[in-house]
């Protein structure tokens, strides 16, 4: 791997945090890579970033966290982003079934329907196949993602029913997901720095 120590930020304010960060850090280890993991809550904590990966939690408050927090502009301009969950609505430059006043980053060129997977209680595990291998996938009120542009490749699913997807290109990279690797596997965080941030 690459010499360089890189700076991986998590978005603090809801979601799996905590196991985002277990998974980056093992990810990291597993690549024999020198890097850190830094909680992200303000601006200061911005500094220096080579990657963000914005965990689930609720997508409509996403946009009033990070706007309080005065760091919304500051996320459109990191170049390689990994969103999970809600974290996948908020790169999204399409948000089907928005509530009044939600925004998105929109930096990925893809249309998500939020929580087209239903409520809390229709939630679900299942053994899904991708282009990493085969994993177990927790679906926590998951959304879908509905179109994605010609730069993105599918990584699980297929056309109808994208799961996993990820945009390369003029030095921006961004890595979706509608379920929660960060509860089951590290694989995708081994992807994304290997082939997106590296």
């Amino acid at each position: 791997m690459r010499k360089k120590k890189i700076r991986i930020g998590i978005l603090a304010f809801q979601g799996g945090v905590a196991e985002h960060k277990e998974a980056s850090l093992q990810a990291l280890k597993n690549l024999k890579q020198d890097g850190e993991v830094v909680l992200i809550r303000s601006r200061k904590d911005i500094k220096n970033l080579d990657a963000l990966i914005l965990p689930g939690g609720e997508s409509t408050v996403f946009y009033k966290l990070v706007l309080n927090a005065g760091i919304f502009q500051e996320l459109k301009k990191i170049k390689n982003i990994f969103g999970t969950c809600a974290g996948a609505i908020f790169i999204a430059k399409n948000i089907k079934n928005k509530i009044k006043g939600q925004k998105s980053l929109e930096v990925m060129d893809m249309e998500v329907d939020r929580n087209a997977y239903g409520a809390q209680g229709e939630s679900f595990e299942e053994n899904i196949e991708t282009k990493l291998g085969k994993i177990n996938a927790v679906f926590i009120r998951a959304p879908k993602i509905k179109k994605v542009g010609k730069n993105v490749t599918i990584l699980a699913g297929n056309k109808k029913n994208i799961i996993a997807c990820e945009e390369r290109g003029k030095g921006r990279n961004y890595l979706a997901t509608c379920f929660h690797p960060e509860l089951s596997t590290t694989k995708f965080h081994e992807y994304f720095i290997k082939n997106l941030v590296l």
